[in-house]
């Protein structure tokens, strides 16, 4: 008896064990815990980071913003004029951050890209995009698509690991590095209407959001006169403290659908289709509208109106648009 208890308390460890490897290695995603040539994507010279062209105008700074729990505080974040929030593998969320008029000093936790970035990354000049890791199928197109890609493979002095949390949480971008100059209000050709509110609307304290496991809650604040974000059920603040705001959210109705990629788990990774139309809430200023959205094709902008056709403008601030699965 006690040699088979035995036998069985060794099966119970090696199991419990194995489950440890394969729970560290999802949250690892497509970044390893090595050097700054951790991005999946190989040397310069195998990854032909060459042939991505480089921008003629004024090009917006997109960079992949991990957003597991194990990666807050965020750094840098607040400084975007634009977050995208979309559903990654495992109901989880992903951000996208978009610098035009602002550049910080530091970004991150920098993560992987995923399909459905390079459609929404259309109607913008030939961006620059930070990330690190995609999915080695997936490399092919990125390398193909009108941006110029940022990794710690070809740029690995624009990158570091922090110190304080494990990896694959602590890799950080300087964005002067890449960009050194600020974009400007130009590079942002989202179709984004800003100025005085809509007439009408309805009185809004508190908006949630939610993924299979993750969630996103926008609280209006009288006092910032900005919408006050939590994440998961906790106050969403910077590295240095400060609570993440919005001056304008948008909750987007889009179709999420498999895409033709799996992680090593073989879990599919969902593909935000964000060119089409559908419905969509705008929240600012204490209020919220019910409202129409419009992208004709990739390289547009994506334009919010009244029922009747009208533009719906924003506040100026920063802007959070979450991706959410129209019912």
């Amino acid at each position: 008896m006690r040699r088979r208890r035995g036998a069985r308390e060794r099966r119970a460890t090696t199991a419990a064990l194995l489950a440890a490897t394969v729970t560290a290695a999802l949250a690892a995603g497509c970044t390893a815990a090595g050097g700054p040539r951790d991005d999946g994507r190989g040397s310069p010279k195998e990854s032909e980071q060459s042939a991505s062209p480089s921008a003629t105008g004024p090009s917006a700074l997109v960079v992949k913003i991990d957003n597991a729990a194990a990666a807050r505080p965020l750094t840098g974040v607040d400084a975007a004029d634009v977050v995208y929030a979309e559903q990654v593998e495992g109901g989880l969320s992903r951000l996208m951050a978009v610098y035009a008029t602002r550049l910080p000093e530091t970004v991150g936790p920098v993560r992987s890209a995923r399909e459905s970035d390079l459609e929404l990354l259309r109607q913008f000049d030939r961006p620059t995009l930070a990330f690190s890791g995609a999915q080695k199928k997936l490399l092919p197109l990125i390398d193909k698509a009108p941006l110029r890609a940022e990794t710690p493979g070809n740029a690995a002095d624009a990158y570091f690991r922090g110190s304080g949390r494990p990896a694959p949480h602590n890799l950080y971008l300087r964005p002067e590095r890449i960009v050194p100059k600020t974009p400007g209000e130009a590079a942002l050709t989202t179709g984004f209407h800003y100025g005085a509110a809509p007439a009408g609307g309805t009185a809004t304290d508190s908006r949630t959001v939610r993924y299979p496991a993750a969630r996103f809650t926008f609280t209006w604040s009288d006092s910032r006169d900005r919408w006050l974000l939590g994440m998961d059920g906790t106050p969403a603040t910077t590295a240095d403290g400060e609570r993440m705001t919005a001056a304008t959210v948008v909750v987007q109705y889009v179709k999420v659908r498999e895409s033709a990629f799996r992680d090593f788990l073989g879990n599919n990774t969902p593909y935000t289709e964000t060119v089409g139309s559908g419905r969509a809430q705008v929240l600012r200023d204490g209020r919220a509208w019910d409202v129409d959205w419009k992208r004709v094709k990739a390289t547009d902008g994506t334009a919010f109106t009244t029922g009747d056709g009208t533009p719906v403008n924003f506040a100026e601030g920063p802007v959070w648009v979450v991706f959410a699965k129209a019912p």
